[in-house]
């Protein structure tokens, strides 16, 4: 699809930066969960008995400062919790730092969690004006530039509909396309492209490099390290909330991939590693750690009990490539498979496609109840796929070099 010319966006700022961090860091208060009050009445209570809360503070971010020049377009890495979503809601305006200062030399258009940015009980149609006018753009303005924003999230046939009933899918077509259309000199992106399909995907990473092109900025958070090689010019690496390295793609690659190696170890110990606690992995293991092209590939892991959760939990695992890239995500909700808190479980996964092409890979883990992660386990397995070829009929490297798997195929005459 060709994407309509859009009339010349308004003159950037003179200014070198077009994001300016300095010595930022965030704070949060959490309360302790014995602190918690069920009632309004033991509240009340305890505020005439003169009892104090005890609250624990959370440092998401700690002394983050750099500098984003016109044009670039930089990916933001880290693992879960690193802070990496916390920066975004700042630079946004979303929330504000507890200490440091931030200079943005523009307007912000940006996608973040999904649910945030549009009015539910608004139309498509309407929600796109509503963008356009925080923005502090004229209706004509938005008119000008409504067919390409329509055209490119596909649901011109849902315009008229409130967005409180799109898919997750509709919303985050709609939503991306407003952002990267309406006037705004940075443009703000967090992960939740992941949950369209690779069309729209492709569609969204040229979109962004066509942004860069006009000088504009774009900011990209991605668990998909190919994406950030692909797309940015540079790159910024967050660990629980101090910035590690700030510099070109490769360095900032390298450097958070020799971390896994370096936290591996500790990640043994649940308490290391993210998520909210109630439901936790005992051990993980594979079959075997060294495998060919074709053979399946058999994960192991057990679960410890949890009698007092309550509500049952699934499980999910992640294969990724040397890059970065996650090859493949098996999730156990897709096939209804569920586990009970109130015992142990010892369970397996088998994956037997795609084809795994030569090299080293790695498997997250992770487990989910009530919405929300329990146990993170990024890397926990580590497997080796030989070089040797699952086809009959070898051939020339060029018959096999491209792509990230061994395709299962046939071809035959009609």
């Amino acid at each position: 699809m060709v994407l309509q010319q859009l009339p010349p966006s308004v003159a950037l700022p003179a200014t070198d930066a077009s994001i300016s961090v300095a010595n930022v860091s965030k704070t949060y208060r959490i309360l302790r969960q014995e602190e918690k009050d069920s009632y309004a009445a033991e509240a009340l209570l305890k505020r005439l008995k003169g009892k104090k809360k005890h609250a624990e503070e959370f440092e998401a971010l700690h002394d983050v400062s750099f500098e984003v020049g016109w044009g670039e377009v930089v990916g933001i890495i880290g693992r879960n919790g690193a802070g990496k979503s916390t920066l975004l809601k700042i630079i946004n305006r979303i929330t504000a730092p507890t200490t440091g200062r931030i200079e943005l030399g523009g307007r912000v258009g940006s996608l973040l969690e999904v649910g945030t940015g549009f009015h539910p009980e608004l139309t498509g149609r309407e929600n796109v004006y509503l963008n356009g006018t925080l923005l502090g753009m004229r209706r004509k303005e938005i008119d000008q530039r409504f067919d390409a924003i329509v055209d490119f999230a596909g649901t011109e046939r849902f315009l008229d509909t409130q967005v409180k009933r799109y898919s997750t899918g509709m919303y985050i077509r709609l939503a991306f396309a407003v952002a990267a259309h309406l006037d705004s000199e940075i443009l703000v992106v967090d992960e939740v492209l992941a949950v369209g399909d690779s069309d729209f995907q492709s569609k969204c990473l040229r979109k962004m490099r066509e942004v860069a092109r006009d000088g504009r900025t774009v900011i990209v958070v991605s668990h998909q390290l190919q994406t950030v090689s692909d797309l940015c010019s540079s790159a910024i690496y967050l660990s629980a909330g101090h910035l590690m390295i700030h510099g070109t793609v490769e360095e900032v690659l390298e450097e958070y991939k020799r971390s896994f190696a370096r936290q591996a170890p500790m990640m043994k110990e649940a308490t290391r590693r993210p998520g909210t606690g109630e439901i936790r992995f005992r051990e993980v293991g594979m079959t075997s750690d060294i495998t060919k092209p074709g053979q399946d590939v058999e994960v192991q892991f057990s679960v410890a009990a949890n009698p007092g959760f309550g509500s049952r939990y699934h499980v999910s695992c992640l294969i990724n490539n040397e890059d970065g890239m996650v090859i493949a995500q098996c999730d156990s909700r897709v096939v209804d498979f569920w586990l009970d808190p109130s015992t142990d479980n010892d369970a397996r996964l088998q994956v037997r496609t795609p084809w795994l092409k030569p090299g080293a890979y790695t498997v997250d883990l992770s487990v989910h109840a009530g919405g929300h992660a329990t146990d993170i386990w990024e890397q926990a397995l580590h497997f080796q796929v030989l070089p040797v070829t699952p086809y009959p009929h070898p051939t020339t490297p060029d018959g096999t070099d491209h792509g990230v798997v061994y395709p299962d195929f046939d071809y035959s005459q009609s």
